[in-house]
């Protein structure tokens, strides 16, 4: 029965995983560069830039979304080509499977099982129980793994990981090497080893393939990240937060369930018999991310490799507390807290990803312009055309367009002729000159648009697609008592907004009439081109 439930608790990491990406299935902006690499290093693979002939130069730019939309610095590819080739045979065995599913679900089930092999290795320093505990606190949380094996290796995984992906793990290694240090569990000379094998194996990966794939000689990505956003300090032009966001907001989102850094982590500091643990857990972590605070610019991603060691110490008291039940009244009281927040968090992580479904109304648009063209066709055949022309504006790219949900472009407009089949083509221009240019409008057919006053020309808004604007609390004499419509909740793509609208309907009978009420507010439109305004070809157009 012990090994059931331990089996069952540690399933529940890669289910809830699986289940947050099938209900919301979309990526936003931060995902951007690594998501579409990876669709074209899948769809197309590197030839064309490790050795590219005269008919591969022509095809680069329609082939390789970085080369026209570089971003303000380059990124490394190494993580791209990995998920790329992890993914590779599913897409070949299954070739109509959803590729961006596919993707993020290998993604998803590796950081399930890098989990899975940090609960391990917590397991046998602090027992099966803290493990179980660890995995339910959180409810759905996710991190990576901390050090626990060993600080050489340590040192060396996170150093080339930093070389590689991040280099702000530059100040997390610091203080955990010093502790390290303070602790005498290493050296000097074995820390500074340790780090120039790590910066080594990081550099050996990072230069040859992103020199080779962004096409510049000698390119190390994050290096040019570090100077543009630390040293220029141009991060800044992103946002900027006060120096208390990581603690007053970002870890208590984090952690979700508030009973980890209200009761748990005090506690596990404030008891002798596992402060010990719980200072070599939290203290390098929290000393990291006071640090960072010092940066302007704040997001709950740069600290989220915390996480997981501040879980354990949570643990660790949860699981003092848990076996000390039968002593006093107070740690029956505590427990039974610890279990009702654990439910209370699933309960609201099911909430959260119902209504983290409606942030992606780019993607919902981009698919609804994919059903409205057939039909379009079928309706009116004297409109049938070779190649239909969409123009996707900043907003609708930043909530959920990747070149996964666009439908691949034939090579020449004679091969859709001769096969019969519709052509698409995809235009994601930001140069303010070109928006403005009344010329540059005439060579779409449609348009996703967050302000239609932008789109010059006459325009037709066939759809609208809503985005979460927030919640607010319904009384029971407001003329407008439910924020999303019976109709709303009935149409073919709204399952996750037939559930709100059911949770509303419910809720005002239990409540008296009052509810809690999820508001949207129009966010892309679907504009059609009117059919006395006939598209034209821009000027060296895509055939």
């Amino acid at each position: 029965m012990r090994r059931l439930v331990d089996a069952a608790i540690a399933a529940s990491i890669p289910v809830t995983i699986l289940l947050h990406l099938i209900y919301a299935p979309y990526t936003k902006v931060e995902e951007s560069f690594n998501i579409q690499a990876t669709h074209d290093i899948l769809n197309h693979g590197v030839r064309d830039l490790v050795s590219p002939t005269e008919a591969g130069e022509l095809r680069l730019k329609d082939h390789y979304d970085h080369l026209t939309f570089t971003g303000p610095v380059p990124r490394t590819f190494v993580g791209a080509l990995a998920l790329a080739g992890a993914s590779w045979p599913l897409t070949k065995i299954f070739e109509d499977v959803n590729q961006q599913l596919v993707v993020r679900a290998v993604l998803g089930l590796w950081n399930a099982l890098c989990l899975l092999y940090y609960g391990n290795r917590v397991g046998r320093a602090f027992g099966r129980v803290t493990v179980a505990l660890g995995q339910l606190l959180p409810a759905t949380q996710a991190g990576s793994t901390p050090r626990r094996s060993g600080p050489q290796r340590f040192i060396i995984i996170l150093t080339a990981t930093g070389v590689v992906f991040r280099s702000e793990l530059a100040l997390l290694l610091m203080h955990h090497t010093l502790f390290c240090l303070a602790d005498r569990r290493m050296t000097v000379v074995s820390a500074i080893t340790s780090g120039c094998i790590g910066a080594a194996v990081g550099l050996a990966l990072t230069v040859p393939i992103d020199s080779i794939l962004w096409r510049r000689f000698p390119l190390w990505p994050e290096l040019s990240a570090f100077s543009y956003n630390i040293l220029q300090s141009q991060s800044s032009n992103w946002g900027t937060s006060p120096w208390h966001f990581y603690f007053s907001s970002a870890l208590p989102r984090l952690l979700y369930n508030p009973l980890i850094y209200i009761l748990c982590l005090f506690i596990a500091f404030a008891e002798p018999a596992i402060r010990r643990q719980a200072v070599n857990l939290v203290l390098p972590n929290i000393a990291y991310v006071t640090l960072y605070s010092a940066q302007p610019h704040k997001e709950w991603r740069f600290i989220i490799y915390i996480i997981p060691s501040l879980l354990t110490a949570a643990a660790l008291s949860a699981h003092w507390i848990w076996i000390r039940q039968s002593k006093a009244l107070v740690y029956r009281i505590l427990s039974l807290a610890l279990v009702a927040s654990i439910i209370g968090s699933f309960a609201a992580s099911g909430v959260m990803l119902a209504i983290s479904r409606l942030n992606y109304p780019g993607a919902h648009a981009l698919n609804r312009i994919h059903e409205l063209v057939p039909l379009h066709q079928a309706q009116h055949p004297d409109e049938r055309v070779d190649a239909v022309r969409v123009h996707m504006d900043t907003l609708s790219c930043m909530t959920g367009v990747t070149r996964f949900l666009q439908h691949p472009a034939p090579d020449s407009l004679p091969d859709v002729r001769r096969n019969r089949t519709l052509a698409w083509i995809y235009d994601k221009t930001e140069d303010e000159s070109k928006l403005l240019d009344p010329l540059f409008w005439q060579q779409f057919d449609w348009v996703l648009a967050e302000r239609v006053e932008r789109v010059i020309g006459k325009w037709e808004v066939v759809d609208t697609v809503d985005a979460y604007a927030g919640v607010r609390i319904i009384n029971p004499d407001d003329k407008d008592h439910t924020t999303i419509s019976d109709d709303e909740a009935k149409e073919r793509e709204n399952a996750w907004r037939k559930l709100l609208w059911l949770a509303d309907v419910w809720g005002r009978k239990l409540s008296g009439g009052r509810s809690v009420g999820v508001k949207l507010e129009p966010s892309i439109r679907v504009l059609k081109r009117q059919r006395d305004a006939a598209p034209v070809m821009a000027m060296g157009g895509d055939w």
